[in-house]
Order: C-alpha cells, then structure tokens, then sequence
C-alpha cells in the first residue's frame, strides 16, 4: 500500500518530519497475518485476534509517498494460539520485523 502524505497520521508524528507510527505498521503486519491464518480451511469462519509482538525492530522510517510490502509467514499453530513472522519493506529494504502472536476464536 502507498502511504498519503495527506493521511491524518502523518499530520502529527511529527508535524515537521512526519513518519507512520510504528504500531500502525505492526498492525498492518498483523492483519495481514490474519488473513494468511483465515484462509486455511480449519480457521474459515474464525475470528483472529491479535495476541502480541515479539522482537520487533524497527529497521528505517516509512515516510509519505512510501510504499509499504508486507511479508508474513505462519510459525506454529497450535490449537487455537499461533505465532507467524513480520516484515514491512520499503523499496526492497526492510523498515519493521518481528513475531506477531495470535489466538483463533469462535464468531459468537
């Protein structure tokens, strides 16, 4: 996704230099890890719910205009709690990584 620099975000961290906050980049890590995780077929009509982070590094800053590549890749999954791997990348270069953890619930 290409990030707007008229994103409201932007306007506030920080207002002469701004950069995506950091938990909006793991978010994004995150929600694209749950679509990996909702799309084999024993978690289809599941929700998935964002656990935690582990080792998470921020590696260089995602400014406006930047396009950001998200990679996810599932770990281990058992029963319902599950632990996969993050990375964003701008220009082939990473900007965040880290363990994401999650845990799998029934739509209620």
């Amino acid at each position: 996704r290409r990030w707007s620099p008229s994103m409201s975000h932007f306007s506030g961290h920080f207002p002469e230099q701004p950069i995506m906050p950091g938990v909006l980049i793991i978010e994004a890590m995150a929600q694209a890890g749950a679509v990996a995780v909702l799309s084999l077929p024993q978690y289809q009509g599941k929700l998935a719910f964002f656990a935690g982070v582990d080792k998470v590094r921020f590696r260089r800053p995602v400014l406006p205009g930047d396009t950001l590549r998200l990679e996810v890749t599932l770990e281990k999954i058992r029963r319902n709690v599950g632990r996969g791997s993050g990375r964003a990348l701008v220009d082939g270069q990473v900007a965040c990584e880290g363990g994401l953890l999650f845990a799998m619930g029934d739509i209620v």
